[in-house]
């Protein structure tokens, strides 16, 4: 009878510490590692701790989550993490949607896309799927056109239609704001964007539709999609507080999109 209560207490206290252990979520800087953090208070009085791991570039996050350095990432949208798994063969998963960040376009040498010259340099980021996000922004705002039925995942070899013969830098996406010194716009991600210290209500000379298909996602390995932390880790980041907490902060630049 000893043996049964004991094993019993020690079954209780697996069960009850399944939370207890600290989970790591990686994010780039910016938005998403200031929201994730305040997810963490919230998880924290649900017994999930969370550790947040900033990574500089949007390559990293899914090589360390697909390797069991985290467990989880916070920092993309589905497009392109359908095409992370595509090109790298990932077994990740989405398990919910957090917010979406309107991609805008800067410059220091224009205040409208009316004023770039012929021949005028346009930086992009240089992974395939922000890239065609940026140039789909462009060509909403009349600027290049596409081939019929090109979707969302374009390229410049899509563009059919380009009067002022714009010309396309590629550039990693974390290295844009750096390049406007150099180029006469550039289209830059909202995180890094607001980590240069551009808002993108204020500072961009055009901004993406906030009916873009590029909500941001929750990931993990495809192991882990039922696994309680992970409810609880999406539970919490869809608090209301979290929402509260978006809309004073970043007061529209970024959007709860849950």
């Amino acid at each position: 009878m000893k043996k049964f209560i004991i094993a019993a207490a020690i079954a209780a206290f697996a069960a009850g510490s399944a939370f207890a252990e600290n989970i790591k979520v990686g994010v780039t800087p910016g938005e998403h590692a200031q929201i994730m953090e305040k997810v963490a208070e919230v998880a924290k009085t649900k017994g999930l701790n969370i550790e947040v791991v900033e990574f500089s570039d949007y390559v990293v996050p899914n090589q360390a989550l697909a390797d069991g350095d985290i467990q989880a990432n916070s920092f993309q949208h589905q497009p392109y993490l359908d095409n992370q798994i595509a090109d790298r063969k990932f077994d990740l998963v989405s398990i919910g949607t957090t917010i979406t960040t309107p991609m805008g376009v800067y410059s220091k040498k224009v205040k409208s896309l009316d004023e770039l010259k012929e021949g005028a340099t346009v930086a992009i980021p240089n992974d395939p799927t922000n890239g065609g996000r940026a140039l789909l922004v462009l060509a909403s705002k009349g600027l290049i056109k596409f081939k019929e039925n090109a979707g969302i995942k374009v390229t410049v070899a899509d563009i059919v239609e380009n009067p002022k013969k714009i010309d396309f830098a590629e550039i990693d996406a974390a290295q844009l704001p750096r390049s406007l010194e150099d180029v006469d716009a550039a289209v830059i991600n909202t995180n890094y964007a607001m980590e240069a210290g551009l808002n993108p209500k204020a500072d961009a000379i055009a901004i993406e539709s906030e009916k873009s298909p590029y909500a941001n996602v929750i990931v993990v390995r495809a192991a882990d999609k039922d696994a309680p932390w992970a409810k609880t880790l999406v539970e919490s980041y869809h608090d209301e507080s979290i929402r509260k907490f978006i809309n004073e902060q970043f007061k529209g630049a970024v959007i709860a999109s849950w």
